[in-house]
């Protein structure tokens, strides 16, 4: 994912980013991912964040899911519904989506990603913010891809004319576009579970959506703020996976 810094700021939609962007799409049940550029262009990398206890107790280890370097280009929706979470004047409904033929079950990867959305310290302890997960069809605000390094790498230049390297993630208009290789495999930089990687790279791309850019380490043995781009070094903090801490206090640092 490409990363960024919490700053507080008003709910973004529309408009190109580098490395965050926002905009309604429309549901699709099935779609294909434009060619590679031709030309890319340097790209900044996504962060790791601090173990945190999600919202079950279930919490995913690194497992051996196979990560092709190019996929189908073309998704499945995941055929699964959740309640408001949240208790923010505006919603979000979002869909999750995998590339089609991949070792990662479009069903559990939106129930992880819910989870994530509901945890106390992430997004809906902001008073504007609320999410809800709706299935394939249903109206919705945003999409979140994961995709194999190849397509994302297509969709995030299409959307933001970022080359993501293979390596990153990053927030495009109408949502968010998430790097299999970092699903599966985390970061070099982060020594937590899998389901807290993957916490941080929701939250930050999600942060982007909601209109935060980046930040830096407020200072050595702080928490990373989770729109910090840890996974380019700590600079002293320690890797944290989400907004708030457990006080319901936003972790910030400086503009980066």
């Amino acid at each position: 994912m490409v990363l960024g810094l919490l700053v507080p700021a008003a709910y973004f939609m529309g408009g190109g980013r580098s490395d965050a962007s926002s905009g309604a799409t429309q549901s699709q049940r099935t779609s294909t991912a434009p060619a590679p550029p031709r030309t890319p262009s340097s790209s900044a990398p996504v962060t790791p964040s601090t173990p945190t206890a999600p919202r079950t107790s279930a919490s995913p280890r690194r497992t051996k899911i196979r990560v092709p370097a190019k996929g189908s280009g073309r998704f499945t929706t995941a055929q699964a519904t959740g309640k408001k979470v949240g208790s923010g004047s505006r919603l979000l409904r979002y869909v999750v989506e995998v590339e089609t033929g991949l070792e990662v079950s479009p069903g559990r990867a939106a129930e992880e990603i819910e989870d994530i959305l509901a945890a106390p310290r992430g997004w809906t302890r902001s008073p504007g913010t609320a999410f809800q997960l709706v299935g394939a069809g249903a109206a919705h605000d945003l999409t979140i891809k994961i995709a194999t390094p190849a397509t994302a790498d297509s969709l995030c230049w299409a959307g933001i004319q970022q080359d993501t390297g293979g390596e990153y993630n990053c927030e495009v208009p109408g949502g968010v576009v998430v790097n299999l290789k970092r699903w599966v495999e985390g970061s070099g930089t982060f020594t937590g579970p899998i389901h807290d990687y993957r916490a941080l790279i929701i939250n930050h791309e999600m942060g982007h959506f909601l209109g935060h850019t980046h930040q830096g380490c407020a200072g050595p043995g702080k928490p990373a703020p989770v729109m910090m781009q840890q996974i380019k070094g700590l600079n002293g903090c320690v890797p944290n996976a989400w907004p708030y801490d457990g006080n319901g206090t936003l972790i910030t640092g400086p503009p980066a």
